[in-house]
């Protein structure tokens, strides 16, 4: 049974460490070439079953049964082999002789070996039990032994010489896979030389270990890193820096689910509007009416620096105000409309704006508070526009 515990060990750490890989998935989630290295580690996972049934029967002199597991064992190998041929091919993305000869290679070997187990029914080239039920090899299974030698050596030798001209990060990963097929070519040996020994099953285990280590959980790293940048790419308004409409809409979902699960006490939303973006825009063009919003969403937000400000439309902003800026709220709101009255009298920019707060038992959802805010916005607007203007007091 101790060698069957060596694969059952095998098996356990492989599922453990690869489950992420191991799951289904939809296609097109990962990389190609990502995609083989995955196949590559079900055809791992089959044999080291089929390894640990082996144990079990030829231990218990199930002849057939063990007789049967054997095909299974040889084939998963050959498998493995193929596939991983496949997946450093695809993962280096190099058109070359070689890698057109590593996959030949792979080819090579998987159908010599599904030849020689067909004729292993009529004379045991591959393998055989005798008579007292021992396992015995043949040339057969040494031939493919050599053969998967020489081809992991002569992809762990590709590997590192793409590697040695590559930079950083990828450097990394084509080092970590060269050396896993090194590690994986040393332990065929042995597995040739000591036939009743799970090296082979140890070799993939270190060899999946490594590459688990230095290149599936540092694409894993990148990938998040990538999803978080984009997300933040997102959530910010590219002409002026703040929240982006996305994130106002998302804001404005927790906002509901607070309301309807009673867990929200206190909220303030502000609504601003620049005004005569649309004049700019006319007389002086879309480049002036850019830098016209920058200015008032820098107005916005050096007057409500403890807020989140988001633009949710042309010349429209939005407020939320929470904690020491609610409590502050109208002595904020009032300082910034009576620089707002100023500036309509210089002649400068103008920006309106509306207040309201969540009213518990009332209001339903945000929208609620934010309507209201809205239309005291457009109060304000009519009443900037009643003032007198610069020209008018001259």
């Amino acid at each position: 049974m101790d060698y069957a515990s060596v694969g059952l060990l095998a098996l356990t750490l492989h599922c453990v460490i690869n489950l992420d890989y191991l799951k289904p998935r939809h296609s097109g989630r990962i990389p190609a070439s990502m995609e083989r290295y995955r196949l590559f580690l079900y055809s791992i996972a089959i044999f080291y079953i089929s390894d640990i049934l082996w144990g079990t029967f030829t231990d218990n002199k199930l002849i057939v049964l063990a007789y049967l597991d054997a095909l299974v064992f040889f084939l998963s190998m050959v498998w493995s082999v193929l596939l991983w041929t496949r997946f450093v091919v695809a993962y280096l993305g190099r058109k070359d002789t070689f890698s057109l000869a590593l996959t030949i290679g792979g080819w090579a070997i998987f159908t010599f070996e599904v030849i020689a187990l067909l004729i292993n029914f009529l004379k045991p080239i591959v393998f055989a039990y005798d008579a007292d039920g021992n396992y015995v090899t043949g040339m057969g299974r040494q031939i493919t032994l050599f053969a998967q030698l020489a081809l992991y050596l002569a992809t762990a030798a590709y590997t590192l010489a793409v590697a040695d001209k590559a930079e950083g990060r990828i450097k990394m990963h084509h080092w970590s896979i060269g050396i896993s097929g090194l590690v994986t070519t040393v332990f065929i040996a042995l597995q040739a030389l000591y036939p009743h020994s799970p090296f082979y099953t140890v070799g993939c285990l270190i060899g999946t270990c490594i590459i688990h280590t230095y290149v599936v959980q540092d694409e894993k790293t990148e990938h998040q890193r990538s999803l978080v940048t984009a997300k933040q790419i997102a959530y910010r308004d590219p002409l002026t820096g703040v929240k982006s409409k996305r994130a106002y809409q998302e804001d404005k979902l927790k906002f509901d689910h607070k309301i309807s699960s009673l867990q929200l006490k206190e909220l303030g939303v502000i609504v601003f509007d620049v005004n005569d973006l649309k004049k700019v825009n006319d007389n002086l063009g879309h480049e002036e009416g850019d830098k016209y919003i920058i200015a008032g969403c820098n107005m916005i937000c050096s007057q409500f620096q403890h807020s989140p400000v988001y633009r949710i439309g042309g010349d429209e902003f939005v407020v939320i105000l929470e904690g020491d800026d609610y409590r502050d709220r109208l002595a904020l709101l009032e300082a910034f409309d009576r620089q707002m009255e100023q500036n309509r009298l210089d002649g400068k920019l103008v920006i309106s704006t509306g207040l309201d707060i969540f009213r518990p038992g009332r209001d339903i959802d945000f929208n609620s508070i934010f309507e209201r805010a809205d239309q005291r916005m457009y109060e304000r607007k009519k009443a900037l526009k009643a003032m007198p203007s610069p020209a008018a007091g001259g």
